[in-house]
């Protein structure tokens, strides 16, 4: 029986439902400080950078047909990539639960009923997604980005289409910050593109549409968030859409765009489990997974994710630049050891590397330096290996 693929068209919706995302539009928020030119452009610089990089991420699982945590093992060794599906897991767990606590609150501000309830609801669904499998989600998908896409038109006309005065920028943000934060979420996705190439028709192809389609798509909804902040003056979304009068259209953007991003974060964090043990059952984790986030949602405040997405920089920023550094530019073999240890200590230097620069305003944020370092650091500790043998 021929194994089935997913089509070109179907990864772009994939990563469309992706980039439609409470938690992008509330990032946006926090730009509004600069004025909608600076904010602007400071989403596009972040974008390219995080985008580029989740590009040749995803690229490397769509050549070798592996998830993005098994190809972690070709540059880190067979037990040394075990770090990072750990790390990996631990961070989709923590997503999954921020994703669910961020669209039950949103939903809450336009129905009233209990976060709880809107907890169970919206982690539900994300439980039938993963059910369906990623395979067989083609038409569903298709319905559900339908409604997505014309709701987010909407969404923009009602904060755009108004000509409210805009709030002058302040000095609550630097420009080099902005950058950041816009890299922060193309980068958060660096660990989990692969899971989904590796089964594409068209690995190539299917990855750079993959890419395009959630950086257009993010860049929206940062700019519809920094939008909402600087034309409105209103940061909460759900209170836009209630003062709007979109009522139910409101509530299906908020319930259906976290249920299309955050299936990506469980069925991942089930996918990077099958790393750790062969006979592990990664849709079934994935459920767990979604569980423990409806869970966490419920009984734990998560507002503030600056400290969550700088963690998830400072770990995986170093790991694909040495990923990168091995497949493009080195072309290496895969690693036959249990552990690569001089790749594993660079990637130590890169992550206190990226710690240090968080202190650092620079205007293209602290990832791609950190990773151009990384890279460097890397490429000599090879050539200098080589030598000596």
């Amino acid at each position: 029986m021929t194994e089935k693929r997913t089509s070109v068209f179907e990864n772009g919706l994939i990563w469309f439902g992706a980039g439609v995302s409470i938690a992008e539009i509330l990032t946006g928020t926090y730009l509004a400080d600069l004025g909608f030119g600076k904010g602007l452009l400071a989403i596009i610089v972040g974008h390219i950078i995080g985008c580029t990089m989740l590009f040749l991420s995803g690229l490397i699982g769509g050549k070798v047909r592996r998830s993005a945590m098994e190809t972690a093992k070709m540059s880190f060794g067979s037990k040394g990539g075990l770090l990072f599906s750990a790390l990996n897991v631990i961070q989709l767990v923590g997503w999954t639960a921020i994703m669910i606590y961020d669209g039950a609150l949103a939903a809450d501000g336009i129905l009233g009923v209990g976060n709880w309830v809107w907890c169970l609801l919206i982690g539900g669904l994300i439980i039938v997604w993963i059910l369906i499998g990623i395979e067989n989600l083609g038409k569903v998908n298709t319905v559900a980005m339908a409604a997505l896409f014309i709701l987010t038109i909407i969404l923009s006309f009602v904060i755009f289409g108004h000509g409210g005065a805009a709030v002058t920028g302040g000095e609550g943000m630097t420009f080099g910050a902005a950058v950041e934060l816009s890299v922060a979420m193309p980068l958060s996705w660096l660990p989990l593109i692969s899971d989904y190439t590796r089964e594409a028709e068209k690995p190539v192809q299917a990855t750079a549409v993959s890419a395009v389609v959630y950086g257009l798509v993010s860049c929206w909804m940062y700019v519809i968030g920094m939008g909402a902040a600087i034309f409105t003056g209103e940061s909460d979304i759900a209170q836009i859409m209630v003062k709007a009068g979109l009522g139910i259209a409101g509530l299906l953007i908020i319930v259906f765009s976290t249920v299309t991003t955050t299936f990506l974060d469980a069925y991942s964090a089930g996918i990077s489990s099958e790393s750790l043990g062969e006979k592990i059952n990664g849709k079934w984790v994935a459920v767990v997974v979604t569980v423990i986030g409806i869970a966490g949602a419920i009984l734990f405040p998560m507002d503030d994710i600056t400290d969550f997405l700088y963690f998830i920089g400072s770990v995986f920023a170093p790991m694909i630049a040495i990923q990168i550094a091995d497949f493009f530019i080195l072309k290496k073999a895969e690693s036959k050891r249990a552990f690569e240890w001089k790749t594993l200590v660079v990637w130590l230097l890169g992550f206190v590397i990226y710690r240090w620069l968080m202190n650092v305003d620079m205007v293209v944020g602290n990832t791609l330096p950190d990773m151009v370092v990384t890279i460097v650091l890397y490429v000599v500790a090879e050539k200098l290996a080589g030598e000596k043998k």
